[in-house]
């Protein structure tokens, strides 16, 4: 197991006081340290512009690389350093994927800034280059297909439309339905040769541990062994979690957990063990850290309990809308 961290990503990418902040990374390296989890650290290097290009426009490259100072929307700030940085940050996703692939391993980026909402042509939800579609596009250089599953509270909607009409990358996404970024429907499925490679699990409040579990049981899981990836991508976001205070999931860190292990699991079952996480979004210090860190340790060989488990939805709170999106993919996959 690695894993992929740089000093450059404990700079600040947003204005003072916001959740997306260099603390986020400092809390987890914290964990590990405090645990005495040490997991090789793999070297990199920023991205190159040509890297970039297989997944954004120029137009928006440029957009960044010329923007200066100031508000690129409401949420995203931009700093003098900050193209410099999500160079940096696609960087070591690409590092991440490559390791994986080619050694067959587990691998967690741990970068910043965060990348799932970066379309092809813009950036937003504190995102400015889509970290985890830049390695993935990399990766379609050597495999046939690519697995991405984005268990972030927010729709990743820049991933979803990068990849929205090719049948190479499967999309699957679990999210809290009603916010940021406001898309991801059910019935929103790929278009063109991308028709039915678009997952969405779109979420009510007060889904939890329950409700997960039944959406990766009985879609999720079943669609990657339907598939066959050579490879799983995931989006880390940890902020469906009960604790975070940018969404109303409940998920608890051992929910969490259960997750990553099923998605593991299926990885070494379906590629040999190729997966790479990539961390997106997460906003309570403490659960981000108890959910990573205990994480990394367990693909370390390490079992370390974690904190936050208060059980909230015990009873499948959203097991309708898992319902629906059932129906929904039936249509191309084989589903109970």
């Amino acid at each position: 197991m690695t894993m992929v961290f740089h000093e450059d990503y404990l700079q600040q990418t947003q204005t003072y006081g916001h959740p997306e902040c260099p603390e986020r990374l400092a809390s987890i390296m914290g964990y590990l340290e405090s645990n005495k989890v040490e997991p090789v650290t793999l070297k990199l290097e920023p991205a190159e512009v040509s890297d970039i290009l297989e997944v954004h426009t120029p137009d928006y490259v440029d957009f960044l690389q010329s923007f200066g100072e100031g508000h690129m929307d409401m949420d995203s700030y931009v700093w003098p350093h900050t193209y410099e940085m999500a160079l940096l940050a696609a960087g070591g996703a690409l590092v991440a994927a490559k390791h994986a692939y080619e050694k067959m391993d587990t691998c967690y980026a741990l970068v910043r800034p965060p990348g799932h909402h970066a379309t092809r042509f813009k950036g937003g939800g504190f995102c400015y280059f889509n970290n985890i579609s830049v390695a993935a596009a990399s990766l379609l250089k050597k495999v046939d297909r690519v697995a991405i599953v984005d268990v972030d509270v927010h729709h990743g909607n820049g991933t979803n439309d990068i990849f929205l009409d090719t049948d190479r990358v499967l999309f699957i996404s679990t999210h809290q339905w009603g916010i940021y970024p406001g898309t991801g429907p059910a019935e929103q499925t790929g278009s063109d040769n991308g028709e039915g490679f678009t997952v969405n699990i779109p979420l009510l409040s007060g889904s939890g541990d329950a409700t997960f579990l039944a959406a990766y049981r009985r879609i999720a899981l079943p669609i990657l062994e339907q598939y066959k990836p050579d490879m799983i991508l995931v989006s880390l976001g940890l902020d469906a979690h009960y604790l975070d205070p940018l969404s109303s999931l409940t998920l608890s860190s051992d929910g969490y957990v259960g997750i990553l292990d099923m998605i593991e699991e299926k990885a070494r079952e379906l590629c040999e063990g190729r997966i790479a996480h990539f961390l997106e979004g997460g906003y309570n210090l403490n659960a981000l850290a108890d959910v990573v860190g205990s994480r990394i340790a367990k693909s370390e060989g390490r079992s370390i309990p974690t904190q936050f488990n208060e059980a909230i939805d015990t009873d499948g709170a959203g097991i309708e809308r898992v319902e629906r999106a059932i129906e929904v993919q039936k249509q191309y996959w084989k589903l109970e």
